[in-house]
C-alpha cells in the first residue's frame, strides 16, 4: 500500500508464523488492558529536515497525521507507547555493520561535510542533517516496540507514525528516502523482500507501481516473477502495477484474489502493514487513485487475519492533506470502526490483466490462487455473457412464459441497446382503459460467499429477488393492462456511451420516449404510475416535463421512495404540484430528509405513509396491500 521512494508506490505486507523469535501472542497469557489499540511518534523523529524545507519526505508528515487522529478524538482511544532508538544488534539482524556505522556517521558530520556530500545523498535520493541518525534510529525502533506491544499480548493493534521510511533501505546501502529498513528489522527481532528473500516463516506482499521495472527504485526485484529463492520461494509475492492511474477497485481486487487467498492460507500470527500511502487521491509521486475508504478496506481485510494482531508501520505518502486522510481512515479501522461504503467499482484492464498474471504465477507455490476466478474477460469474451445479459435474457422469459408479455419496440439506437428487454407490456396494452406503468430497478442480487476476504460466490445458495412478481401477478389477476419498465442501476447497466449525460437522465429519457409514442397514445381512460426506488427519480421527471399530459391524463402516483434522496415533489409548477398533492401516493422510510424538523416538504403532499423498512424491497412488500387499496380508489366511479 505505498509508493516510495521519490517515485514509487507500493504497498507491503509482511506476515509473520510464530517460528520467527518474537512468540506468538496468542501462547503467551496475559489480560489485555483497558487500550487495545496502541501508536508510536516522537517530535525527534522531525529533526531529520532538509535544508531547503521543500523535499517531499517532510517533518510534518508524521505530524499531520497525529493532529488528523486527534481532532478526531480517536487518540485518546490509543495507548502511546514508548519509543526508543533502535540498537546495533537489531539493526545487525537484516543490515550489514557497514551500513550501521554509514547511518551513525552522519550525525557526527559538520555542515560543510553536509553540504559537500549533497551530490552523492541526492544520488541515493536522500538528505542528510544532524539530526537524521536519531529519526532514523527510532522510527526503527518505534516499529520494533510497536510489533513487540502486539507480539506480547499487551495490545492487538498498534499504529507507528515514524519517520523517515524504511522500505527502500537495504542490507547494504540506505536509499530512497529511506535509512533502515524498520519492519524487516522489526520482523526479525521478533528493503524488506531482500531481508525475507530465503525465509520461509515471513511472507512478503508488495503492491507497487513497477512499470516493467522502469519505475524507483528500478530492476527486477519487484516484478512477478520474483517470488523468493531456496527455503524461501513462493513467499514473496509481487503484484507490480504497469502504469500509475491505480484505484481502489485495482487494489480491492488484488486483494480479494491474491492477498487474501494467500494470507489465509499462510495462517500467520501477525501481520504487519508497509503502510505507504503515496497510492492515495492527490499525491504527485505515486498518482494514482486510492482514496481514504479504499485504505480503510483493506486495512480492515487484514484485520481478519492473525487472530487480528496487526501493526500499521507509516512508510510513504507525501501529499499532507492525502497522508493524515488515509491514516486517519485507517486509524478509525484499527480502533474497530467498520470502513467506509464504497461505490460500485470495477477493476481497471491492466488491474485485471496484473491480477491473473500474478495468480497463473503464484498458483505455482499457493493452492487458494485461482487464476481462472481472475482471467480477464477480453481473453474469453466470445464465448462470455455479462450478468446483465443474463438477466434481461431471464426476465423476458419469464414475462413472456408466465404472462404473455411483449417487449416493447423501441425505435432509436440508443435506447434499444440499453433497454432493449427491459420494456415488456401485456397484449392488451393497447386496449384496454386501465394501464399501470411500473417503473422500478432491478431487484435484489443475493449472493453468498465462501468468505468475505477473497469473495468466492456459492452459486448453489445464491439467487435473485424481484418483487415486480407479486405486482404483476396482482396487475394481471385485476384484469388491468401493464407497461414495465425496468431501469437498471449503474452498476448493473452496460457502459454509458463517453461525454453522455447521466444514468438517471436515460432512464428519464426512454420513460419521455414511451409516454409520447405509447402510453398518451393507448387511448386509455385510466393511467397509474407506480415508481420504486431509483424509478422514482424517473417517473419525477417525466411529471416535470409533461405536466398537462400527467393533469389531463393520470389517475394516480405512487412513489415507494424509502430512504433514498429523491425529489419528493414536482419543481416549480404550481398547477402541477397542486394536482400531485391531491393524486399522489407516497411511501418512505422515517428517516427520509422530507421528515427533519426544517423541511416543509410533507405539507405539499396529499398521502405521506411512513414504513419502517430501509431495505426498498422490503419496503415495497409490506406496502404491497396499501398500494393495492389505493389503486381501487382511485378508480372508483370510472369506465373500466
Amino acid at each position: 500500500m505505498d509508493v516510495d521512494g521519490e517515485e514509487y508506490h507500493q504497498n507491503q505486507v509482511s506476515i509473520q508464523r510464530s517460528s520467527s523469535p518474537v512468540q506468538r501472542a496468542s501462547s503467551v497469557p496475559h489480560r489485555l488492558p483497558h487500550f487495545t489499540v496502541g501508536y508510536v511518534y516522537s517530535q525527534d523523529m522531525m529533526l531529520h529536515s532538509s535544508a531547503t524545507g521543500e523535499h517531499p519526505e517532510q517533518p510534518e508528515r508524521i505530524s499531520r497525521i497525529r493532529t488528523a487522529i486527534r481532532d478526531a478524538n480517536l487518540l485518546q482511544k490509543m495507548k502511546q507507547i514508548p519509543i526508543r532508538p533502535v540498537k546495533r544488534d537489531e539493526a545487525l539482524l537484516v543490515h550489514s555493520q557497514e551500513h550501521w556505522h554509514k547511518v551513525l556517521a552522519i550525525q557526527s558530520m559538520t555542515p560543510s561535510e553536509i553540504f559537500e556530500s549533497e551530490a552523492y545523498y541526492e544520488s541515493l535520493s536522500l538528505y542528510v542533517t544532524s539530526g537524521t541518525t536519531r529519526a532514523a534510529r527510532l522510527s526503527c525502533g518505534g516499529v520494533i516496540e510497536a510489533c513487540l506491544a502486539v507480539a506480547r499480548g499487551e495490545l492487538k493493534k498498534t499504529f507507528a507514525i515514524v519517520r523517515p521510511p524504511g522500505h527502500h533501505a537495504e542490507p547494504e546501502e540506505h536509499m530512497g528516502f529511506c535509512f533502515f529498513n524498520n519492519v524487516a528489522v522489526a520482523c526479525k527481532s521478533n528493503g524488506t523482500q531482500r531481508a525475507f528473500n530465503d525465509d520461509p516463516s515471513v511472507l512478503y506482499i508488495s503492491l507497487h507501481r513497477y512499470e516493467r521495472g522502469q519505475f524507483y527504485p528500478c530492476g527486477p526485484f519487484g516484478s512477478l516473477e520474483s517470488c523468493g529463492e531456496g527455503a524461501g520461494l513462493g513467499y514473496s509475492v509481487n503484484i507490480p502495477w504497469p502504469k500509475k492511474g491505480m484505484t481502489d477497485a485495482d487494489y480491492i481486487h488484488a486483494f480479494q484474489q491474491i492477498v487474501m487467498p494467500i494470507g489465509m492460507e499462510f495462517a500467520p500470527d501477525l501481520v504487519i502493514i508497509s503502510a505507504g500511502f503515496d497510492a492515495a487521491v492527490g499525491d504527485d509521486l505515486g498518482e494514482c487513485f486510492v482514496s481514504p475508504a479504499g485504505y480503510a478496506h483493506m486495512t480492515h481485510m487484514l484485520s481478519g487475519l492473525a487472530g487480528g494482531n496487526l501493526v500499521v508501520a507509516l512508510e510513504g505518502g507525501y501529499n499532507l492533506d492525502s497522508i493524515s486522510n488515509s491514516s486517519l481512515a485507517v486509524a478509525r479501522v484499527l480502533l474497530g470502526e467498520a470502513p467506509p461504503e464504497l461505490p460500485p467499482m470495477v477493476a481497471s484492464e491492466a488491474g485485471t490483466e496484473t491480477v491473473w498474471q500474478v495468480a497463473m504465477e503464484q498458483s505455482k507455490y499457493w493452492k487458494s490462487v485461482n487464476p481462472k476466478a481472475c482471467e480477464p474477460r477480453e481473453e474469453v469474451d466470445e464465448i462470455s455473457f455479462s450478468i446483465p445479459e443474463i438477466l434481461k435474457g431471464h426476465r423476458q422469459h419469464f414475462l413472456y412464459t408466465q404472462y404473455q408479455m411483449l417487449q416493447v419496440p423501441l425505435m432509436t439506437k440508443m435506447f434499444e441497446e440499453r433497454f432493449g428487454s427491459q420494456v415488456m407490456c401485456t397484449s392488451d396494452f393497447l386496449q384496454n382503459p386501465t394501464i399501470i406503468v411500473f417503473v422500478h430497478e432491478f431487484g435484489n442480487l443475493r449472493i453468498e460467499l465462501d468468505g468475505k476476504p477473497t469473495c468466492d460466490v456459492q452459486m448453489e445458495n445464491s439467487y435473485l429477488i424481484d418483487f415486480s412478481k407479486e405486482l404483476i401477478s396482482w396487475v394481471t389477476k385485476e384484469k388491468y393492462a401493464l407497461l414495465d419498465v425496468n431501469v437498471f442501476p449503474r452498476p448493473f447497466a452496460s457502459p454509458l456511451p463517453r461525454g453522455h449525460k447521466h444514468v438517471e437522465s436515460w432512464s428519464r429519457d426512454v420513460l419521455t420516449y414511451l409516454w409520447d409514442n405509447y402510453i398518451q397514445l393507448s387511448g386509455a381512460k385510466n393511467i397509474i404510475f407506480i415508481g420504486h426506488g431509483p424509478g422514482c427519480h424517473a417517473l419525477m421527471e417525466l411529471m416535470e416535463s409533461r405536466p398537462v399530459g400527467m393533469i389531463r391524463y393520470v389517475n394516480t402516483v405512487i412513489q415507494v421512495v424509502g430512504n433514498m434522496n429523491i425529489p419528493l415533489i414536482p419543481k416549480d409548477a404550481d398547477e402541477l404540484r397542486a394536482w400531485y398533492s391531491k393524486n399522489s401516493l407516497v411511501i418512505v422510510h422515517p428517516e427520509h430528509p422530507a421528515f427533519a424538523p426544517e423541511a416543509r416538504i410533507l405539507k405539499r403532499h396529499g398521502r405521506v405513509l411512513q414504513i419502517e423498512e430501509s431495505k426498498p424491497i422490503k419496503l415495497i412488500m409490506k406496502g404491497l396491500p396499501l398500494i393495492q387499496d389505493h389503486i381501487r380508489q382511485s378508480l372508483v366511479g370510472k369506465p373500466r
